[in-house]
């Protein structure tokens, strides 16, 4: 069975200035998630699953669908602050969709296969969508048989400002435990440091690996996720800033031993667009792989 990749398409772009999912990077104007729907037609995914917001449904189509939809089957799903469980309605505080968690979970309906998660914004190169294919579709006896791609924290920080990332503890090739730390920069020494939960800046190592929210998961994630989701509401809904991450329900489940997840290794390297700033570096790694001919002119 070939699996499905799920693209989180459905973010703000505040801190970029705009809708980077839209933004043209490549030499022909191509955005980022030209290249993860190439790498990942030429990995053998077999469709192709966006979760974005209603409100720009129709450039979404004009501009991006209409491009993959005679090369493999492409379907959207929507992320909104009232997408709840029955039972829960929506403050009227809440300015933000809950969490990269909650968007996943929009894709419960259109996805019955094992599946890959990706953000729109990430460049994650052709390796890394060939070792996470080739792990998805092999045959599984167990739910909870989940997979993640790690990444060098030092290979992926913005100049531009501090960043997201899902730092990981890795024991005998399997995820130990995974924080989503949502403040990690530079200090003045160039090293990268974070605040934990009390306020205590801590440093990593440029090789600690970190999530790049690169997931495999197989559809009984979406049980535990809504199972999850429920206590998690009851417990932050009046808290407009608390936001339902993968790695907090990842965690959860290797905790109570529920799920393994394989951390797989890859040669490419991750590059994104966090800030404006960004920007120019991206477009000159884009191009220098056109050049180098590792994708051509025209991928779509």
């Amino acid at each position: 069975m070939k699996p499905t990749l799920f693209v989180l398409a459905a973010g703000m772009g505040s801190r970029y200035g705009g809708l980077k999912q839209l933004d043209g990077l490549g030499p022909n104007g191509e955005t980022i998630m030209d290249y993860s729907i190439f790498d990942a037609i030429r990995s053998g995914f077999g469709k192709i699953v966006f979760v974005i917001r209603r409100d720009f449904e129709a450039d979404f189509r004009e501009k991006i669908l209409s491009k993959y939809e005679n090369h493999i089957p492409v379907e959207v799903v929507f992320q909104g602050l009232d997408c709840l469980p029955d039972g829960f309605n929506c403050p009227e505080t809440r300015e933000k969709p809950w969490g990269t968690n909650h968007a996943v979970l929009m894709g419960k309906s259109a996805i019955k296969e094992p599946f890959a998660v990706i953000n729109a914004d990430d460049f994650y190169g052709r390796n890394t969508f060939e070792v996470m294919a080739k792990e998805l579709m092999r045959e599984r006896c167990d739910e909870g048989d989940y997979c993640m791609v790690g990444f060098k924290v030092g290979n992926t920080m913005s100049e531009g400002g501090t960043v997201a990332r899902g730092v990981c503890d890795v024991k005998n090739g399997f995820l130990s435990t995974v924080v989503e730390r949502t403040a990690i920069g530079y200090n003045k020494k160039n090293e990268i440091v974070f605040p934990d939960e009390n306020g205590n800046i801590q440093k990593l190592n440029p090789a600690t690996l970190v999530s790049m929210n690169m997931w495999g998961f197989t559809p009984d994630y979406f049980d535990y996720s809504e199972a999850y989701f429920k206590e998690f509401l009851d417990e932050n809904i009046d808290n407009p800033k608390a936001e339902y991450f993968i790695p907090s329900v990842v965690n959860r489940m290797i905790t109570s031993g529920a799920a393994t997840v394989k951390v797989l290794e890859t040669s490419s390297r991750w590059f994104g667009v966090t800030y404006a700033s960004d920007r120019s570096g991206v477009v000159a790694r884009l191009a220098e792989l056109h050049e180098s001919g590792e994708y051509p002119d025209r991928m779509f």
